[in-house]
């Protein structure tokens, strides 16, 4: 059983508000700004490369815990700066040339399709849209029936940024890979939130971010790549870190993930963002899971029974994402009002889903993400709060 009070008590920032911004950027609790702060004021006085070369082993440590948290090995995990880094530098690694394919679902991010969008044009592949079935979660048997052997790669979401529902992996991973296809899991809203294992999803890759429900610091992120694979592709630049230059005409690739890597980073930034994993490896994946999803729920049903209030959230099974609208007011100016309420939440736009939000004729929404050191009183004044916009 969770202490939530504890988790309050590590996180003064929930005290004086009701923040349900875990979607964007939650939280981090006192000791992962305990340890960058130590970092930081190490490095004003040895400098950064001292600094960094006193906490390797800490910063080697960083990727053994993530690799304990989504049940993989070490050396099969990047750090980056972000989730879109860490996702790009595993795309650009895959081959495209004309003639291929690339799969994409209705819930795909901006950010992905974009960079999707301009490497395909560039080589001369085709994007095929995934349809979403009428729960709103990706539709199995149409992907079924889109899958052929020109097929190079499947972007999934795994969980949109624009509501609850969660995908199903396995299932899209092993239609996947019965045609040969590579399958990159887009994990930025579920890493943190829902405990996953990359070896029972039958993943390829996986890219997540730190600052989301990880309570990590802004500008951290990871990939996470299948071992068999990594020898096997080439990012689209190495630099002195992630390869050794042999001789005048030669270079050499690390054997292991760090080859996704690039030199420059934050030490502080990924000493806190190890420190945020120990810490929810310490509270039990399982029980924040089970945490956020009954607050989540709370907040739904609750929002549900409340006149002039649409919830939005798609899929069969669902997270601790809880989208919605209010009759009569912008997204944008809920999230003004409640804000002058000291209660946190944020409007998630049309061109961050564009897909899904133009097939549901939505431009925008509100978005509420509680996670486990919300207090049944803080969801509960949420509701009351949003009640009174409703009057």
């Amino acid at each position: 059983m969770l202490d939530v009070e504890q988790a309050r008590r590590d996180t003064p920032g929930c005290l004086d508000k009701v923040f349900l911004e875990s979607a964007g950027s939650s939280l981090p609790p006192t000791q992962v700004l305990d340890a960058m702060f130590a970092h930081l004021r190490r490095e004003a006085e040895v400098g950064g490369y001292v600094a960094a070369i006193e906490r390797a082993q800490d910063i080697a440590g960083v990727k053994t815990s993530l690799g304990r948290l989504i049940g993989a090995d070490a050396d099969s995990i990047a750090l980056a700066d972000g989730a879109t880094t860490a996702w790009n530098r595993f795309f650009h690694a895959v081959p495209l040339q004309a003639g291929d394919r690339v799969l994409i679902s209705e819930v795909e991010y901006a950010s992905n399709a974009i960079a999707v969008l301009q490497r395909a044009h560039a080589a001369g592949a085709t994007i095929d849209v995934i349809p979403s079935d009428p729960t709103g979660q990706i539709d199995v048997a149409a992907l079924a029936r889109l899958l052929d052997d020109r097929v190079r790669l499947v972007s999934l979401v795994h969980v949109p940024t624009n509501g609850g529902l969660v995908n199903p992996v396995r299932e899209v991973s092993d239609l996947a890979h019965a045609h040969g296809a590579l399958v990159l899991l887009d994990a930025c809203q579920s890493v943190g939130q829902i405990a996953l294992d990359v070896t029972e999803l039958g993943i390829d890759a996986l890219s997540a971010t730190g600052r989301k429900w990880l309570r990590a610091p802004r500008g951290t992120g990871f990939l996470y790549v299948r071992p068999e694979l990594i020898a096997a592709l080439e990012p689209a630049s190495f630099d002195l870190h992630s390869a050794e230059w042999t001789a005048a005409d030669a270079y050499r690739p690390t054997t292991d993930a760090s080859k996704f890597e690039t030199w420059e980073c934050s030490v502080a930034a990924r000493l806190g963002l190890g420190v945020a994993v120990d810490y929810l490896l310490d509270l039990g994946p399982a029980e924040v899971e089970a945490a956020v999803l009954a607050g989540a729920e709370h907040i739904r049903s609750g929002l549900a029974a409340i006149t002039g209030v649409t919830v939005r959230d798609l899929g069969a099974h669902r997270c601790g994402i809880v989208s919605f609208t209010v009759d009569g007011l912008d997204p944008a100016d809920v999230t003004k009002r409640l804000a002058t309420r000291n209660v946190t939440v944020t409007s998630s736009l049309r061109g961050s889903t564009l897909l899904d939000m133009s097939t549901r004729g939505l431009d925008s929404l509100v978005r509420a993400s509680p996670h486990y050191f919300c207090s049944p009183d803080d969801l509960d004044r949420f509701l009351a709060e949003v009640r009174t916009l409703t009057g």
